[in-house]
């Protein structure tokens, strides 16, 4: 009989090839097939799972070993305090994005309430946990695919969050609103860098394709920042390590009177560009 312990060997060895995180992998998979958390299969090896979780487990792994990602298996991610329903049309939450979340939650802290804007929102991973934790302020999301924004739109559930389809800040422009707060995670990886990439494999190009040096989804945006940003306003985006000085000498081009600084990630690798706009 084929137990817990025989089945997460196998897993392994099949997933090492093509996972870095091969031994969690086949846990997180083998668990879910369960219907149990992580502590119970590695409490538990000498279990023997039923016929059916065990063709459910070997079905999972299958996928997993031919890359796809465990957050697209399951149809959820975790991000910051929420869980987030993800498919293949939105790019899956990462956690060095949460950093956009803690500069965000910082800057509403000394300016409630206030209106935010969430450009790219794929998932909607962003505005919703800036809402969730925000409630007082008016947050906006925008997307250009109308697939992602349905799977925003259904993270969202209760909160009130107005999302519009357009391309980046075309909508706020074209209705002449003004915000606070600019959040962006904009695809930033050079288009050539990208296809040589396992995440494009499985991942929306949209989201991930920043044309021919990675930035040119952020100059566009940084250029038409002045038509919706408030005076004082925060602009906070996400950057590939390495073009967190382009992306200033953008911004202050724009905005020559703004404050511009990096915030850097755990592994020390710049990820957040701040700008803050004079009053």
């Amino acid at each position: 009989m084929t137990c817990i312990a025989d089945l997460l060997q196998e897993a392994v060895t099949q997933l090492t090839p093509v996972s870095d995180s091969a031994r969690l992998d086949a846990q997180l998979l083998l668990s879910a097939a369960l219907g149990r958390d992580r502590a119970y299969v590695l409490a538990y090896r000498e279990v023997v799972p039923t016929p059916e979780q065990i063709a459910q487990f070997e079905a999972w792994l299958a996928r997993r070993v031919a890359g796809e990602p465990i957050a697209y298996i399951f149809g959820r991610r975790g991000f910051y305090d929420r869980e987030f329903r993800v498919t293949p049309d939105v790019l899956i939450p990462r956690p060095e994005t949460e950093h956009l979340i803690e500069e965000a939650l910082q800057f509403a802290v000394d300016h409630r309430p206030l209106v935010a804007v969430d450009v790219g929102t794929g998932s909607g991973a962003i505005a919703v946990t800036f809402k969730g934790n925000c409630r007082q302020s008016t947050v906006y999301a925008v997307d250009v695919s109308p697939d992602a924004l349905e799977v925003a739109k259904s993270n969202a559930g209760e909160l009130a969050i107005t999302f519009f389809e357009g391309d980046l800040l075309q909508p706020l422009i074209e209705r002449e609103i003004q915000v606070d707060l600019l959040i962006a995670n904009l695809p930033y990886i050079p288009h050539d860098e990208m296809l040589g990439l396992a995440v494009s494999q499985y991942e929306p190009h949209l989201a991930l394709d920043g044309g021919a040096d990675g930035l040119r989804l952020i100059e566009r945006l940084l250029n038409d920042a002045p038509a919706v940003c408030r005076a004082g306003a925060c602009i906070l985006l996400e950057v590939g390590a390495g073009q967190s000085g382009a992306v200033i000498a953008i911004g202050r081009a724009v905005f020559p009177d703004a404050t511009w600084d990096v915030v850097y990630d755990y592994a020390g690798y710049d990820r957040v560009v701040r700008g803050r706009l004079a009053r």
